[in-house]
């Protein structure tokens, strides 16, 4: 049976609308449901951190924005515009190939594996997103890339091809790739959690400085809890894939209600 899509608006409008909101968002796997219902807004600037247990859907909201998933039930919206869907007429209709390439462009993704293109150097790295799909001239490409490397601090390895650098300096080129591509959306998924412990550090300090001095909006799902702690403006805790428990850091991690939560906390404390 198909989706009745007239109860959700055309676009979004008003001057606050979200930058990224999930709208009854459903999402199956055959019998298994991932995501079940989910309503999530988050501001333009918001630094939003999911966490929770293996399994309770953290990873596919990341992936639906991404489109590398569909949806079952529910639209996406990303800065007012329909992300899953597209306006046919006067009403939402699921969103064809052409137009989720479009939207896509907007949202930036880092993954726990870097997926550098290892036959070019860090700084072409940089440069092919902007000037194959932006169409963006190389000679500004460069300078944009330049600029963006200085600022993850690999300024000095962009001559190098990935298998010269170390995990985290590919990690930090693959955060400078994905921010060439001027998203208004960028999304973190367990970055650090391919890296060793002594690099950890270097990767979260980009992104602390990211969150610090660009008003750039991130969706970011780690089981570090620390860093979850420091950098969020607001820490979702997913159980079954719904939320189960969101507020900020404090309120979260220093006096979290639900039990679930506190379990999950606790058992996290224990493993860490």
């Amino acid at each position: 049976m198909m989706e009745d899509l007239s109860q959700y608006p055309l676009e979004l409008k008003g001057p606050d609308i979200p930058m990224v909101r999930f709208s009854r968002v459903t999402k199956r796997y055959g019998d298994l449901t991932v995501l079940d219902d989910l309503d999530l807004d988050v501001t333009t600037g918001e630094m939003v951190t999911i966490i929770g247990p293996s399994g309770s859907g953290k990873t596919t909201v990341l992936r639906m924005l991404m489109t590398l998933e569909t949806i079952n039930e529910g639209v996406i919206y990303v800065d007012g515009q329909p992300l899953t869907h597209m306006v046919k007429g006067d009403k939402l209709v699921p969103a064809d190939r052409k137009y989720l390439r479009k939207m896509r462009s907007q949202i930036g993704m880092c993954f726990q594996h870097f997926n550098l293109f290892p036959h070019m150097t860090a700084l072409e790295n940089c440069m092919e997103g902007p000037v194959q799909v932006l169409g963006m001239k190389k000679k500004e490409a460069r300078e944009r890339s330049e600029e963006l490397l200085e600022l993850v601090g690999m300024a000095d390895k962009r001559d190098q091809h990935p298998s010269r650098l170390s995990g985290g300096q590919q990690q930090r080129v693959a955060i400078a790739r994905a921010l060439a591509m001027r998203p208004k959306v960028m999304l973190f998924d367990e970055v650090t959690s391919a890296l060793d412990p002594e690099v950890i550090g270097e990767v979260t300090n980009v992104i602390r400085s990211l969150v610090d001095e660009h008003n750039l909006t991130m969706l970011m799902v780690t089981h570090q809890m620390g860093f979850a702690k420091d950098i969020s403006d607001r820490v979702c805790f997913f159980y079954g894939g719904s939320i189960e428990e969101q507020g900020t850091p404090e309120e979260l991690f220093g006096n979290p209600q639900k039990e679930r939560t506190q379990q999950f906390l606790s058992a996290v404390k224990e493993a860490g």
